[in-house]
């Protein structure tokens, strides 16, 4: 072993003789794997505390999936609606959520949303404000009151820049472009003890043991195995979930996927692309192809700005009965509104169609269509501590379950990462202050490392193509509408690609490492995926953002989490019941009446 510049180099071949085995080795407090909003704030919360942090991330900061999220944060602040508390925030999140999120979880994450985001503004965060100099807040789907601050609609890229300039005022490293294929984890005592993880550079295939305290895995979601997906490619593709069941973690309501009503159509470059809520928070509506203004078929009293689940079944509805467009969407209708409030409020969507389809919205309607938006299951973590069932594993953000039940509200998201980011960062460096010894296994990591060896091989399938295959699998049999027979069918169908997985052809050349990052995504895709069907077929109901054609009505005794762990390497599924409310918040939800919405939008 040689050291270098506070670095470990190991310098073994494997038993080909080749020297891919090859690994260098980083040391440090706190691991956080991911480079979003949620990992970001985690270093920052970690190194506040004390703690010596390294950020991995497959892509360049500043690209995180965080900066597509576009239309606001919620925080329960009053500066438009003084009405609002977090009471209120509570109730919309937990109801429109289905019943089924965790309750200590939803009632942390809006107790201290408003402070994320007033710290957030300390840091320079430009959030619109009123004439009176208070952050701004405008309204969206089913929120009794307005909540969600904003920056146009662009939020999450604001948010996400604001974050990165943090950690590089506060010299955190970020190393970027590293895909994590495994996390460390020793069993001996019958305890399971994460030390950190592998990962490999996509570009120079450089291997790299990173050995830490403790992790914080906040990697993203699984929505791209889904055809029209908001996501771009080569993320959100359950990776995460992957590295997490694969550790000894428990998922749950992975059928929880919220299909947003409005993704782009065409062109197919860009097709699933979000089309943000902001469009209907400021006034658009949707019309079919008939001209009919149908929202007030599904929900009258909020038209337009209903649940998502609501709204996307609409659309959905309103397409497979004939009544969409020959691209197969609906139109969302934004022209009534004078144009320069259009380009105050929403300069990014502007931008979007303008460049795309040389379309002004402020003259002309979108087409849009549902699109696979957001994981609203996810890793189980501790409400207090966003500690997982492996010691010093902590999981934030969307590769998590807990907050959103069977439905997201609009601009949680963006409260999420930040509130838990926080407390996973400060809970596992509290995690590496309080060890008296690190534990390091040789046999664990040369594991990780036999894994990449072989994976890195001549096979007789590709990547792409069997990413494919599965993202038809999950629209075709696991959208917006499912059925037991269908979910069987897709299950199989999977069970196909899985077995066709061990076979692909993974050949590092001058162009770098990138077959090698494809294989690991498709089996994060698979597993994600496998996940997300047999909690589909579990769940013989239909609620949120799981309807089932077969099973139509939401039944009392299906207000449980379906929950998937590794036994013998083969994914189980189980019941868990959902803790009860805490008497002040029952009190709460059983004095809620939604108030009308007429006055709080722009039109």
């Amino acid at each position: 072993m040689k050291h270098r510049s506070g670095q470990l180099f190991s310098e073994q071949k494997n038993g080909r003789g080749s020297m891919v085995g090859n690994y260098r080795t980083r040391i440090c407090n706190v691991l956080v794997i991911g480079s979003g909003g949620a990992g970001l704030r985690a270093a920052i919360s970690a190194h506040n505390s004390g703690c010596e942090v390294l950020v991995i991330g497959k892509r360049i900061r500043n690209d995180a999936h965080t900066t597509l999220a576009s239309g606001g944060i919620n925080a329960a602040l009053g500066t438009v609606d003084p009405q609002d508390n977090w009471k209120h925030h509570f109730v919309d999140t937990y109801q429109e959520g289905y019943n089924i999120g965790d309750p200590r979880t939803v009632e942390i994450l809006v107790k201290d949303a408003p402070a994320r985001v007033e710290e957030l503004v300390s840091w320079g965060a430009p959030f619109a404000k009123n004439s009176d100099g208070k952050l701004d807040q405008r309204y969206f789907g089913a929120h009794t009151y307005r909540r969600t601050c904003y920056a146009g609609d662009y939020t999450g890229r604001a948010i996400l820049n604001t974050l990165v300039s943090k950690v590089e005022e506060l010299q955190i490293p970020i190393i970027d472009m590293t895909y994590v294929s495994r996390l460390l984890v020793d069993t001996q005592n019958g305890q399971r003890r994460c030390f950190g993880a592998v990962g490999f550079d996509i570009n120079s295939g450089q291997r790299t043991v990173f050995l830490s305290d403790s992790v914080v895995l906040a990697a993203g979601g699984h929505t791209r195995i889904w055809r029209r997906s908001s996501s771009r490619r080569d993320e959100n593709t359950g990776d995460a979930m992957r590295l997490a069941l694969n550790a000894g973690c428990r998922l749950a309501d992975m059928e929880m996927v919220q299909f947003h009503p409005t993704g782009m159509v065409h062109p197919e470059s860009l097709s699933g692309t979000l089309v943000t809520e902001a469009v209907r928070g400021e006034g658009g509506r949707l019309i079919n192809s008939v001209g009919e203004r149908y929202m007030e078929k599904y929900d009258p009293l909020r038209m337009e700005l209903s649940t998502r689940d609501r709204v996307a079944l609409a659309n959905y509805t309103e397409i497979q009965e004939g009544r969409g467009t020959e691209n197969n969407g609906v139109l969302l209708d934004i022209s009534h509104v004078e144009k320069g409030v259009i380009l105050e409020k929403l300069p990014r969507m502007y931008r979007q169609f303008m460049e795309s389809q040389m379309l002004d919205i402020s003259k002309g309607p979108m087409e849009v269509a549902p699109t696979a938006h957001y994981s609203m299951g996810g890793v189980v973590v501790d409400p207090e501590t966003h500690s997982t069932g492996v010691m010093g594993l902590y999981a934030a953000g969307e590769c998590t379950s807990g907050v959103h039940g069977a439905n997201r509200l609009g601009g949680n998201s963006l409260a999420e990462i930040l509130v838990f980011g926080k407390i996973a960062g400060s809970e596992a460096s509290k995690f590496s202050s309080d060890l008296d010894f690190q534990i390091r296994s040789r046999s664990v990591i040369q594991e990780a490392m036999d894994e990449l060896d072989d994976l890195t091989t001549e096979g007789e399938q590709l990547a792409r193509p069997l990413q494919r295959a599965v993202r038809n699998i999950m629209w075709n049999h696991c959208g917006v509408m499912r059925s037991g027979k269908g979910l069987e069918e897709g299950l199989k169908e999977l069970m196909k690609i899985k077995e066709a997985s061990s076979d692909v052809d993974v050949r590092p050349s001058a162009e770098g490492f990138s077959d090698l990052a494809l294989a690991l995504d498709l089996l994060g895709s698979i597993d994600s995926a496998e996940a997300t069907i047999r909690s589909a077929i579990a769940r013989k109901e239909s609620r949120g953002a799981h309807q089932r054609s077969d099973f139509p009505e939401t039944l009392k005794e299906e207000a449980v989490n379906y929950v998937i762990e590794l036994v013998m390497e083969e994914q189980v599924v189980a019941k868990s019941s959902v803790a009860p409310l805490p008497e002040e918040l029952l009190n709460a939800m059983d004095e809620y009446e939604r108030p009308s919405v007429d006055g709080r939008l722009l039109e």
